[in-house]
């Protein structure tokens, strides 16, 4: 990343005019001292104490001196573009394909990066509001792990040179999600939701990308989001029947609403708009590809299986799940697939260390001849 690049603002980078410099979201919640400073969840507070040892350094821990593919920035198959193979993508010329390619992904990381902000906001709101001390513990490591998370993504938004801003369905619902007085709907939006299928969307770069770059922010940031969703998972599941059914019920009309507004959120409209090319056109093409469909069915792996263990599974939302396509994710072990993205990531700290390490032992060899 060169020196210019490193100075611009994210906002600078945006491929569309006039952004709000910033957003304001007005609150009307209480905040709570729990003077009983109750921590005697040991379940949060194993948590909490993962949290604090796994802290990492973006700066250290990330080699930014990789960069991205000219061509194509994060080595992503060509099928995962939503127009791949269809006569619109056929009549592109080098440069259009190469400049959809950069603008697409540029756009996913955009959203990343716009939800970790987020989540960042919606995390110190649970330390403030949230009524037990163990609770507020835990998101407190959240909350840094959150910034952390900018960090990354900035950094490596910065590399594409391009940036979007958020999408209008998350933008809606993290502003549900901050302006509900109710703290189980900030879990219920940021720690089960965006969090849930931000972890599915960060496999899919990590396992599908072939640059190393990307590969390795979305691996690392996985290993903070598990412990997320469990966070998540751990509260409601306890708070949740203590609840009336009507309470509940009104849960899961959130729920679907919720699921089926991030369902919807990755089309990117103004890519195709700031490239000069048919918006309705390519938005045709890509609720027909077979790769979307796939793609956002996949979404739901890491929802579906915590919305039924914290007791949200009445009627209203499995027919949602049904009608998605996607409540066949229900028995899914989600905790297995929390140990494989802790696994991923120290198999990415392992290698960076053995070459590392053959670095070192080289230049020692030459230093001594």
């Amino acid at each position: 990343m060169t020196t210019k690049e490193n100075s611009k603002t994210i906002r600078e980078m945006y491929a569309v005019p006039d952004v709000d410099p910033a957003w304001h979201v007005p609150q009307t919640y209480d905040g709570i001292f729990d003077f009983n400073f109750d921590t005697s969840r040991d379940t949060l507070m194993h948590l909490y104490q993962k949290g604090k040892d796994m802290q990492w350094d973006a700066v250290e821990r990330i080699d930014w001196t990789q960069e991205l593919d000219p061509e194509n920035p994060m080595e992503m198959p060509l099928e995962s573009n939503p127009i791949y193979g269809t006569p619109l993508w056929d009549k592109l010329s080098k440069q259009d394909r190469i400049d959809l390619l950069t603008h697409g992904q540029a756009w996913n990381i955009s959203q990343f990066l716009q939800g970790e902000q987020g989540a960042l906001i919606c995390a110190s709101k649970i330390v403030t509001q949230v009524p037990t001390m163990d609770a507020k513990f835990y998101a407190a490591t959240q909350t840094m792990d959150e910034a952390r998370h900018i960090e990354a993504y900035m950094n490596l938004q910065k590399k594409f040179g391009v940036a979007y801003p958020m999408t209008a369905p998350l933008q809606s619902l993290i502003n549900d999600a901050l302006k509900d007085s109710r703290w189980d709907i900030t879990y219920l939006a940021m720690q089960i939701v965006i969090e849930g299928l931000a972890l599915a969307a960060f496999a899919t770069i990590r396992d599908v990308s072939q640059n190393p770059l990307a590969q390795q922010v979305n691996a690392y940031v996985m290993q903070d989001e598990a412990r997320h969703v469990m966070f998540g998972r751990l509260s409601l599941r306890d708070y949740y029947p203590q609840l009336s059914d009507a309470e509940r019920d009104e849960r899961e009309e959130f729920l679907v609403d919720a699921c089926y507004h991030m369902r919807d959120r990755f089309q990117g409209p103004e890519i195709y708009e700031r490239l000069g090319l048919p918006v309705k056109e390519c938005l045709e093409y890509g609720e027909n590809s077979e790769t979307i469909k796939l793609f956002r069915s996949f979404l739901f792996q890491r929802i579906v299986p915590v919305v039924k263990d914290i007791g949200l599974w009445g009627p209203r939302i499995q027919k949602a799940y049904t009608d998605m396509g996607v409540i066949g994710f229900a028995d899914l072990d989600v905790d297995a697939l929390h140990d494989q993205d802790d696994s991923i990531a120290k198999d990415f700290d392992a290698r960076r260390a053995y070459v590392n390490s053959v670095i070192k032992e080289g230049n020692e060899g030459v230093a001594a001849e």
